[in-house]
């Protein structure tokens, strides 16, 4: 089912005093004569990013019909099953699994033609079913993840080298919010009209997925001019 489109990625940076993530235990009191003044506070930056990514469909499935006309029904099912074991045979001869279930859309599309031509009218094909597996869904999605904190991080180095200031270590990264739509997993059957050609059928079935993160990194110090200038 078709997800409406995400709103336009924002991203935005803060520059802050570091703030306790989680609670702290109050230090012990520095014994008489050893006291001295605190340290700095930790600075920080806060920045969002976000990501978008699209997948086309990696399987395609067709349905197969045969019929057979002769004047004994015996002799009808004996023409079918020839031309059952024929298909099976171009198939098995191409490496391609005998369920018809393709990987590799050229050949999907050779068999089809070749299985045409040699049996005309007492065969029908479908038009071909797009899909993901579910392995392909997980990989879109954490492939999005990844590609926004990327993006955040990459955002966090900007803000800092725009102050003159190095990037740290991450103190925080939150995936804030994800979203997907197009596609098509192995139990949703599609309704496009059969006029569309292979790659609208394609198109209309790759999937697509957004994902905005949260992340707080920790500020070193001045940025070092003589590894920039490297």
């Amino acid at each position: 089912m078709a997800l409406s489109a995400p709103p336009p990625a924002r991203v935005f940076a803060e520059l802050a005093p570091a703030r306790a993530l989680t609670p702290t235990p109050t230090p012990a009191p520095a014994p008489a004569g050893r006291g001295g003044p605190p340290g700095p506070p930790r600075r920080e930056v806060h920045v969002s990013g976000s990501a978008e990514l699209s997948a086309s469909p990696d399987r395609a499935r067709v349905s197969l019909r045969l019929s057979s006309r002769k004047e004994a029904a015996g002799a009808a099912r004996s023409s079918v099953a020839r031309r059952l074991e024929y298909i099976a045979q171009s198939a098995r001869q191409r490496g391609v699994p005998v369920c018809i279930i393709f990987s590799d859309f050229g050949k999907m599309q050779n068999i089809c033609n070749l299985l045409i031509e040699k049996l005309g009218t007492s065969i029908t094909i479908s038009p071909p079913h797009f899909y993901h597996t579910p392995e392909a869904v997980d990989t879109l999605r954490r492939q999005v993840c990844v590609a926004a904190v990327g993006n955040t991080r990459r955002k966090a180095q900007e803000v800092c080298r725009l102050f003159g200031q190095s990037l740290g270590k991450p103190l925080l990264i939150r995936e804030e919010e994800t979203k997907e739509w197009g596609g098509h997993v192995d139990s949703h059957l599609s309704n496009f009209p059969d006029s569309l050609t292979l790659q609208e059928r394609i198109q209309n079935a790759t999937a697509y997925a957004s994902c905005r993160v949260f992340a707080v990194f920790e500020i070193k110090g001045k940025e070092n001019r003589r590894n920039k200038l490297l």
